[in-house]
Formats: C-alpha cells, sequence, structure tokens
C-alpha cells in the first residue's frame, strides 16, 4: 500500500514506474533541497538523494537534474552519481556522459555577457545584501540576503540596466534574476534528455517558476509535480522537499517490483 497521502499521485506513478524507459528529472534548489540563504550551502535530503541513485541503477531507468546552477555548482553541492545526466544553466549547459563537448559562446556572445555581468556587479555593490554568481553563459543577481526593500530595489536598478542589452534573456525566480546570452529554459533542456535516452514517460519535480517550463513540456504519460505554493501547470503538488523525498522512495519501490517481476 502507498505511505503517500495523495490517493491520485500514488496512482499515477504506479502507471509511471511500468513504462518501458522511464527518465525521472529533478529540479535542485527547493526540490531536492531545501532553500538556504548560501546557495553554496545547499544539499540533498539524503532520503531523495539516495532514491535518485537507486533508481538510476535500475533497469531501463535514467536520471537527471535540471538545475539553474552552472553544471561546476551543481556537482559540487548535489554530488550527482556517475550515472545522472545533468542540466545546468537553465538549459543552457548539458552534461550527457563523457565525451560531449562543453558550453562555448560566440564573440560576441561572450562581449555581451561581460556587459550584462558588470552592469549587475554594479547593482550589487550598492545594495547590501545582494550577491552575484557567475554562470558560463549568464549571470545572476541573488537577493535571498537582502532585506525586502533592498531586494526590490536591486531587481529594478539591474532590469534599467540591462534594458538597453539586447540578446539577453532575463528571468525572475525566488529571490533571484537570472540573466543569460544564451536562449534555453528547462523545457528544452527535458526535451532533450528525454530524446537522447529514449524515454517513453518522464517525473518531474521542481519549486520555482523556472520550473515550468519543464512542467508545460510534459506530456500526457508523464507525471508532473510542484513542489511548495505558487501556480504551476503540474497534475500533482507536495508541500515540501521532505514531502517529495516519499514521492521519490514511492517511485523506486513500484518501479524496482517491477524490475524483478
Amino acid at each position: 500500500m502507498s505511505a503517500l497521502q495523495d490517493d491520485a499521485l500514488a496512482c499515477a506513478l504506479k502507471t509511471l514506474a511500468t513504462t518501458e524507459h522511464l527518465l525521472v528529472a529533478v529540479d535542485f534548489d527547493g526540490t531536492l533541497s531545501p532553500l538556504v540563504e548560501r546557495a553554496e550551502d545547499a544539499r540533498p535530503l539524503p532520503g531523495s538523494a539516495a532514491a535518485l541513485q537507486a533508481l538510476a541503477a535500475l533497469p531501463r531507468t535514467t536520471t537527471a537534474l535540471i538545475s539553474g546552477r552552472a553544471l561546476d555548482s551543481l556537482r559540487v553541492v548535489a554530488s550527482p552519481g556517475p550515472d545522472t545526466l545533468l542540466i545546468g544553466s537553465h538549459g543552457a549547459e548539458t552534461w550527457a556522459g563523457t565525451g560531449r563537448e562543453p558550453l562555448t559562446l560566440t564573440g560576441e556572445q561572450q562581449s555581451l555577457l561581460n556587459t550584462a555581468t558588470a552592469a549587475v556587479q554594479q547593482v550589487v555593490d550598492v545594495h547590501p545584501g545582494s550577491r552575484v554568481e557567475f554562470k558560463p553563459a549568464g549571470v545572476v543577481l541573488h537577493t535571498r540576503t537582502a532585506d525586502d526593500d533592498v531586494a526590490r530595489a536591486a531587481v529594478e536598478a539591474a532590469r534599467a540596466g540591462l534594458a538597453d542589452l539586447p540578446g539577453l534573456t532575463i528571468s525572475d525566480g525566488k529571490r533571484v534574476l537570472e540573466v543569460s546570452v544564451v536562449k534555453a529554459d528547462k523545457g528544452t533542456g527535458l526535451g532533450r534528455l528525454r530524446a537522447l535516452v529514449g524515454a517513453t514517460a518522464v517525473f518531474f519535480a521542481g519549486d520555482d517558476v523556472t520550473d515550468e517550463h519543464a512542467q508545460r513540456a510534459l506530456d500526457p504519460q508523464d507525471v508532473g509535480v510542484k513542489v511548495g505554493d505558487g501556480d504551476s501547470a503540474a497534475q500533482y503538488r507536495v508541500p515540501s522537499p521532505a514531502a517529495l523525498t516519499a514521492v521519490l522512495e514511492e517511485l523506486l519501490a513500484l518501479r524496482s517490483a517491477g524490475a524483478s517481476a
């Protein structure tokens, strides 16, 4: 019997677990890991990390992390297993195994990134509590450690400073402003992974507005889970990363039973 409180989700997982090739893709911050003030302090909940690792070891099952973090940052905090595929920088970076070429920018993109980075750095310099994160294809304004009024002012100033730079993709997250010179999102990243592994169904979980690109990319046979509050295209919802652990453990139990049948 399922330990989940949501009978509809438990039923959906039971059907999902029987698919020929399952892709289990999850966001990291706020999904596998609770949100923390300092991004470098985030770590996955042990139960979720163990379930994801065990799923990766099952036949015809692929796991993936799809994150707004740069791949180098994601590897440090998530410590993914060698069989877990990675999407970083909201889809701008992909690691699908050894031998894949890393992200490279054109000269024009690099110049644009340098200019955008300088504009965000200027904002951080005069807004206490805000921080800048550098990515291979973008720059991020973090305001989680700033007072609310300072955070709002920093975002407004950053948007104003970036307004005259064509070619940027700018999106809001939970106390972050993401800026990229590569047009990509988690939906296109998820689509690449689906095609790469030949998945016949996908499980995806995420908590932020940037995860909605992936939620909207799901097909009818897939299962999407929203972690926490807020509007979402996901069919199902759990209240917290801790609650997602139970979902992943249930999916593992169901998939394992089918693999051994």
